[in-house]
């Protein structure tokens, strides 16, 4: 990782300085470097001092001794979008880029984040989640019978919390629904079993400028299979429209579910919903993220330049607004 500038070179500038935290120990840590790298690249060209640093025992020593204008956590998975690093961010007095603490923990849980949306007027598929300890206490066959008598397939099986689609399963026979389980296990200690939706799968990023939260242009993923793990971040499988293939009814209600979502959520600075629009044209609420990817085949950067915007101007904003906000 790039070293951390010394606190005093700031005062030799003008520039700010912004650390970004990319990498950490979550099955998404990749993906985070990469996400890291190219905001940090995109943020140098607007002008800004940037360094990256990955999150291990010489973060808190590396912050204190930089004093960053502002930090910009990308970390994906668990204590990036937890809230954990976030609150160690807080204790340290550092202003940051993103969803505090409380509300990244709401949003993080898939379970929880539904329910505020729909508490919220959303829709969203119906669910059930499953503690790994429940299921073996109840004995996974009954437990699974009991499943299949109150849904229909197709299910999604996934863990209730992480992202990155790791652990993901569509469940269109009822012989492959115990193997989802484990799949989903092997991520988490809980796992979320939703009735699958068929319609267009769309992802709707939301930034804040000057006037408060708006959506980005939608955009619409089609792949050759389940958009799982490879096909979301190695070019070829999946295929994206940007902007989504919409009309602008359709556009608007999506993008107002996104709003929504993001302030019903207390999100803040930047989010990402996914949904899905049903085949009656209501879009379902799936869930959302507080630290979207950031890297070439991510969503939210495709949506930004969708929506004719620089990415080296549009993050630096992004910095700005976030600097306005903390100190307001």
């Amino acid at each position: 990782m790039t070293a951390l500038p010394a606190a005093t070179s700031r005062r030799e500038t003008s520039a700010r300085v912004v650390v970004v935290l990319a990498g950490g120990l979550s099955h998404e840590r990749d993906v985070s470097l990469r996400s890291g790298r190219r905001v940090a690249d995109a943020l140098r060209t607007a002008g800004i001092e940037v360094s990256v640093h990955d999150v291990d025992a010489d973060l808190i020593a590396a912050l204190t001794e930089a004093g960053p204008d502002l930090v910009w956590p990308l970390l994906h998975g668990a204590s990036g979008e937890d809230g954990s690093v976030r609150d160690v961010l807080e204790l340290l007095g550092l202003p940051y880029l993103g969803t505090g603490p409380r509300s990244s923990r709401v949003a993080w849980s898939k379970p929880i984040a539904k329910t505020v949306a729909a508490r919220a007027g959303l829709s969203t598929p119906d669910f059930v989640t499953l503690p790994q300890s429940l299921f073996r206490e109840l004995g996974a066959g009954r437990v699974l019978a009991a499943l299949l008598r109150r849904f229909a397939l197709p299910l999604v099986v996934k863990p209730s919390h992480g992202g990155s689609a790791l652990g993901v399963t569509l469940v269109q026979d009822p012989a492959d629904l115990p193997r989802a389980m484990v799949d989903a296990f092997a991520y988490g200690d809980t796992a979320l079993i939703e009735q699958a939706v068929v319609g267009r799968e769309l992802a709707v990023s939301v930034i804040t400028d000057a006037a408060g939260p708006r959506a980005l242009p939608a955009v619409e993923i089609v792949t050759d299979g389940p958009y799982d793990y490879d096909a979301r971040y190695n070019p070829g499988r999946t295929e994206y429209f940007a902007p989504a293939r919409l009309t602008a009814s359709e556009a608007a209600a999506v993008a107002e579910v996104a709003v929504t979502a993001h302030r019903a959520l207390g999100l803040r600075h930047i989010s990402r919903t996914d949904l899905i629009l049903d085949g009656d044209g209501v879009p379902q609420f799936l869930e959302v993220n507080v630290a979207p990817g950031m890297t070439e085949t991510s969503l939210l950067p495709q949506a930004a330049v969708a929506g004719g915007h620089d990415l080296p101007t549009l993050y630096r904003d992004l910095v700005e607004v976030a600097l306005a906000d903390l100190s307001a």
